[in-house]
């Protein structure tokens, strides 16, 4: 579709488009996350970069929205939207399919490693991800109706002028699966407000 033809591939998956929806694949066992180790015995997720990474590039202060939906098979399956320097400086939103088996918001901000912190439990298998950005700091929101978000996450990172920014499927237990993305939109403006991101 002709919104997403700067649209670039990190670990390229599959993708199709169905009138207004774009479908990603999450590949089985795919995740970005930093843990200490490559495996972990605190039952936090392992070390993976493997995760598709579906971006395009853009320049100083912006907000991108999206509404994602999927079918929450395994735990810590995830419709996600990520925003990115490098492979050690990232930091993503997702709708996900938690440990506690809540579909919830959940956001992840790495520098060197990830934390991992479980938002709002959302009723349902769709909602709307938003993260505007201010120089070097990010807020992320989120919104069940696509027009009142309220904010899950405000964090900063030693990011560069130019970032990536785009769309995470990921399965990183289970056995993979489509992950849909509808209204998309991605402005190049700067919110008044980082925290009610508008």
């Amino acid at each position: 579709m002709q919104q997403y033809q700067d649209f670039k591939w990190l670990n390229e998956s599959s993708i199709r488009f169905e009138n207004d929806l774009m479908i990603l694949h999450a590949p089985e066992h795919s995740d970005f996350f930093c843990n200490h180790g490559a495996a972990s015995e605190d039952g936090s997720p392992e070390s993976l970069s493997n995760a598709p990474f579906f971006y395009t590039e853009i320049s100083g202060d912006f907000v991108m929205r999206v509404k994602v939906q999927h079918d929450f098979k395994d735990v810590y399956d995830s419709a996600s939207i990520m925003v990115m320097k490098n492979d050690t400086i990232w930091a993503k939103l997702c709708f996900e399919l938690t440990d506690f088996y809540s579909h919830a918001i959940v956001s992840v901000v790495t520098n060197g490693l990830s934390d991992d912190a479980n938002g709002s439990n959302i009723e349902g298998n769709a909602v709307w991800l938003q993260v505007a950005r201010v120089g070097r700091s990010f807020a992320f929101h989120y919104s069940q109706n696509g027009s009142e978000y309220f904010m899950t996450r405000f964090f900063s990172l030693p990011v560069d002028e130019v970032v990536k920014v785009g769309f995470v499927p990921q399965s990183p237990t289970g056995k993979g699966g489509d992950r849909i993305y509808s209204n998309y939109s991605l402005e190049n403006r700067t919110v008044k407000n980082i925290r009610m991101g508008k």
